[in-house]
């Protein structure tokens, strides 16, 4: 990532909005190119790259659903570069022979938002992280958040919630599918 351009950028902004040179806004392109590093560390970093960095498992025959909920997470809009927040995700597995650390589930879900995404994606991106962990198709992924590009701009509708589900192996039969969403309730 270039910090230097990264300041260079929100410099650019804070001219063309008239806010340049004020007090409040002399380090602004210093802060705006660290909060960029630490937000957006994994853009560019695939998700072959992210399953090697959280790939310790753990023997496991119980084949039971695994399931981590209200994982909160932030993440900017690749199309706005606005914030989508409040958001909660919610993972589901079988194992098969393994499981991974409960806290590696949330690890995976911060990484993958640390990127510019879409709501959509971030679902599709932590089953195929997890999928590449712990060998499985067996995973669903449900998030529920906000996005400013629809809250703060455009159409501006506060609170209303964006919801995706991304599914496969036996979470594809709606008995499963149930049985995830009544242990997420």
């Amino acid at each position: 990532m270039d910090r230097e351009k990264l300041k260079q950028a929100a410099a650019l902004i804070l001219e063309a909005i008239g806010q340049d040179g004020r007090d409040g806004t002399k380090e602004t392109p210093e802060r705006f190119a660290k909060m960029m590093e630490e937000r957006l560390a994994y853009a560019g970093v695939s998700n072959e790259e992210i399953a090697k960095e959280f790939d310790k498992v753990f023997p496991c025959d119980d084949g039971n659903m695994v399931v981590v909920k209200d994982i909160d997470v932030f993440s900017f809009c690749e199309h706005h570069i606005a914030l989508m927040y409040d958001m909660k995700i919610a993972i589901g597995y079988i194992p098969k022979g393994c499981v991974i650390g409960l806290s590696k589930l949330a690890r995976i879900a911060d990484a993958v938002c640390r990127r510019l995404q879409l709501q959509e994606r971030i679902g599709a991106d932590i089953y195929d992280v997890l999928r590449r962990i712990v060998k499985t198709d067996d995973i669903i992924v449900c998030i529920q958040g906000e996005h400013s590009c629809m809250t703060a701009r455009g159409i501006k509708k506060p609170g209303s919630q964006t919801r995706t589900l991304y599914a496969g192996g036996v979470f594809d039969d709606p008995l499963r599918r149930n049985e995830f969403f009544n242990l997420i309730r």
